[in-house]
């Protein structure tokens, strides 16, 4: 029998109960069902609307069912619409009619925007620990790399010098927004809704305020209507976990041109590769590659999620049943990916000389001379166009900026002092970029103090 069947005359076919049905997926709900439906009957008592024994009895059972159910002695999986109507029917089997009254004064609409609000909470706080163990490794790593020189990239083309330390600093600051992106979005799904009913509130004289401070939210829900239809904190959480799949995509990308035999900047641990089934010698960045590929889905289950709530008008319509799949796949893509891309990047090996090799060798130094020019009273657009020139002539005659004669350059400028050498050097080049935010040692060390006191701020 179910719940809502007194108005039916005929039983629903088998085909609609098993596409209605939610189970499947928001059983995941149940531990936040349950402590929702605690603290909803702890309240009910307060109000006198149940005796303060009902509300023991309910209570009482619903934490038997709860250990019953992370013991493994409940299987979820029954025949039942979805897992708010499920708890409710093993209530009362277990604790007999007293379990009918636990739903008095509220909706699976508000019950269910509840539990995933409580749900969504508890999993960003752990998302948001698993982006510190990242941030964690990223920040070790580039304190053992702030002289290892390498070229930095504009177009996929060396451009100009920079460190390890300084490239690895800039996904720090891609995902210290990502930890506060999601921290954002906790204050977006930190409102309580339950009381709001189906879409009205109800007659009965709740004590919304109670359960709020009894689950530990900040705020209310203040429009019943919304309270019950409002997806937004899904979206934000979708969207969060879109956009920091997008910078672990872009850094796996790196990861794989970087471990390529083309480059040779790093070599990832055996622990964290894979072989091939036909060619011996391959060793590939399947890790890599995979949480690029997972960037895909979050991408497609914000799109479908949005898509869904488009056209909804007030208050709450079956399509809402469509946010917890998505929500779920998005969290399950970026638990998993996190913890097995921070263990891959705390193992790989840094080929120095290599990097310092591709920095030497693609006149990303060549801006430095014409700075050596602009800073012997040269103007900025003449010195561009006379360093032009002697990038052409070393390209077509094989030098590179540091081997090429002093002769030479001086005939493109009599400017051109034995100095210029010590001006253009990689080591030089790096060193000279104090600016704040920049490349040379002091400026990443300077980076690196901010960084260590916004982690220990989130871990406080």
């Amino acid at each position: 029998m179910k719940l809502w069947d007194g108005r039916f005359t005929k039983q629903t076919d088998a085909l609609t109960d098993h596409f209605n049905s939610s189970l499947s997926f928001d059983y995941r709900l149940y531990k936040q069902d349950i402590l929702g439906s605690q603290a909803h009957v702890k309240m009910l008592a307060l109000q006198n609307i149940i005796s303060q024994d009902e509300a023991n009895q309910i209570s009482d059972g619903l934490s038997e069912l709860l250990s019953e159910i992370e013991n493994g002695d409940i299987d979820l999986m029954q025949d039942s619409e979805d897992i708010h109507m499920l708890i409710e029917a093993l209530l009362t089997e277990k604790i007999g009619e007293v379990g009918k009254k636990l739903h008095t004064g509220r909706s699976r609409n508000d019950q269910v925007a509840l539990d995933m609000r409580l749900y969504l909470i508890e999993n960003i706080s752990n998302v948001q620990n698993l982006i510190v163990d990242l941030l964690d490794t990223i920040y070790n790593l580039a304190k053992q790399h702030i002289t290892t020189f390498m070229p930095g990239y504009t177009h996929l083309q060396r451009a100009q010098p920079v460190t390890f330390a300084h490239h690895l600093m800039a996904y720090f600051e891609m995902f210290k927004r990502d930890y506060k992106r999601f921290e954002f979005t906790k204050e977006m799904t930190d409102s309580m809704p339950l009381g709001c009913g189906a879409l009205a509130t109800t007659t009965y004289p709740l004590n919304r305020d109670y359960v709020k401070d009894e689950l530990g939210f900040t705020e209310l829900c203040q429009n019943s209507l919304d309270g019950v239809s409002d997806r937004d904190f899904c979206s934000d959480f979708l969207y969060s976990v879109a956009l920091m799949m997008m910078h672990l995509s872009r850094f796996s990308e790196e990861i794989i041109i970087f471990n390529s035999h083309e480059f040779k900047f790093i070599e990832l641990d055996d622990a964290f590769s894979t072989g091939s089934s036909i060619m011996p010698q391959k060793k590939n960045p399947d890790i890599a590659e995979l949480v690029r590929g997972k960037s895909g889905r979050t991408y497609g289950n914000l799109i479908a999620l949005l898509t869904t709530l488009k056209g909804l008008p007030l208050a709450y319509n079956k399509d809402m049943q469509e946010d917890k799949e998505a929500v779920f796949d998005s969290l399950d893509t970026i638990s998993l990916c996190l913890p097995i891309f921070t263990k891959m990047l705390a193992t790989i090996t840094i080929n120095k000389d290599n990097m310092y090799n591709a920095a030497s060798s693609g006149f990303t130094n060549a801006t430095d001379v014409a700075d050596y020019l602009v800073k012997k009273g040269v103007a900025f657009r003449d010195a561009h166009h006379y360093v032009g020139k002697l990038v052409l002539f070393c390209t077509i005659n094989n030098f590179t900026l540091e081997t090429l004669p002093l002769s030479e350059y001086k005939k493109i400028s009599p400017i051109f002092k034995e100095d210029v050498f010590d001006a253009i050097s990689i080591a030089t080049c790096v060193n000279e970029r104090q600016v704040k935010g920049g490349p040379s040692p002091t400026a990443v060390n300077k980076h690196l103090d901010i960084a260590k006191q916004f982690l220990n701020q989130v871990k406080a």
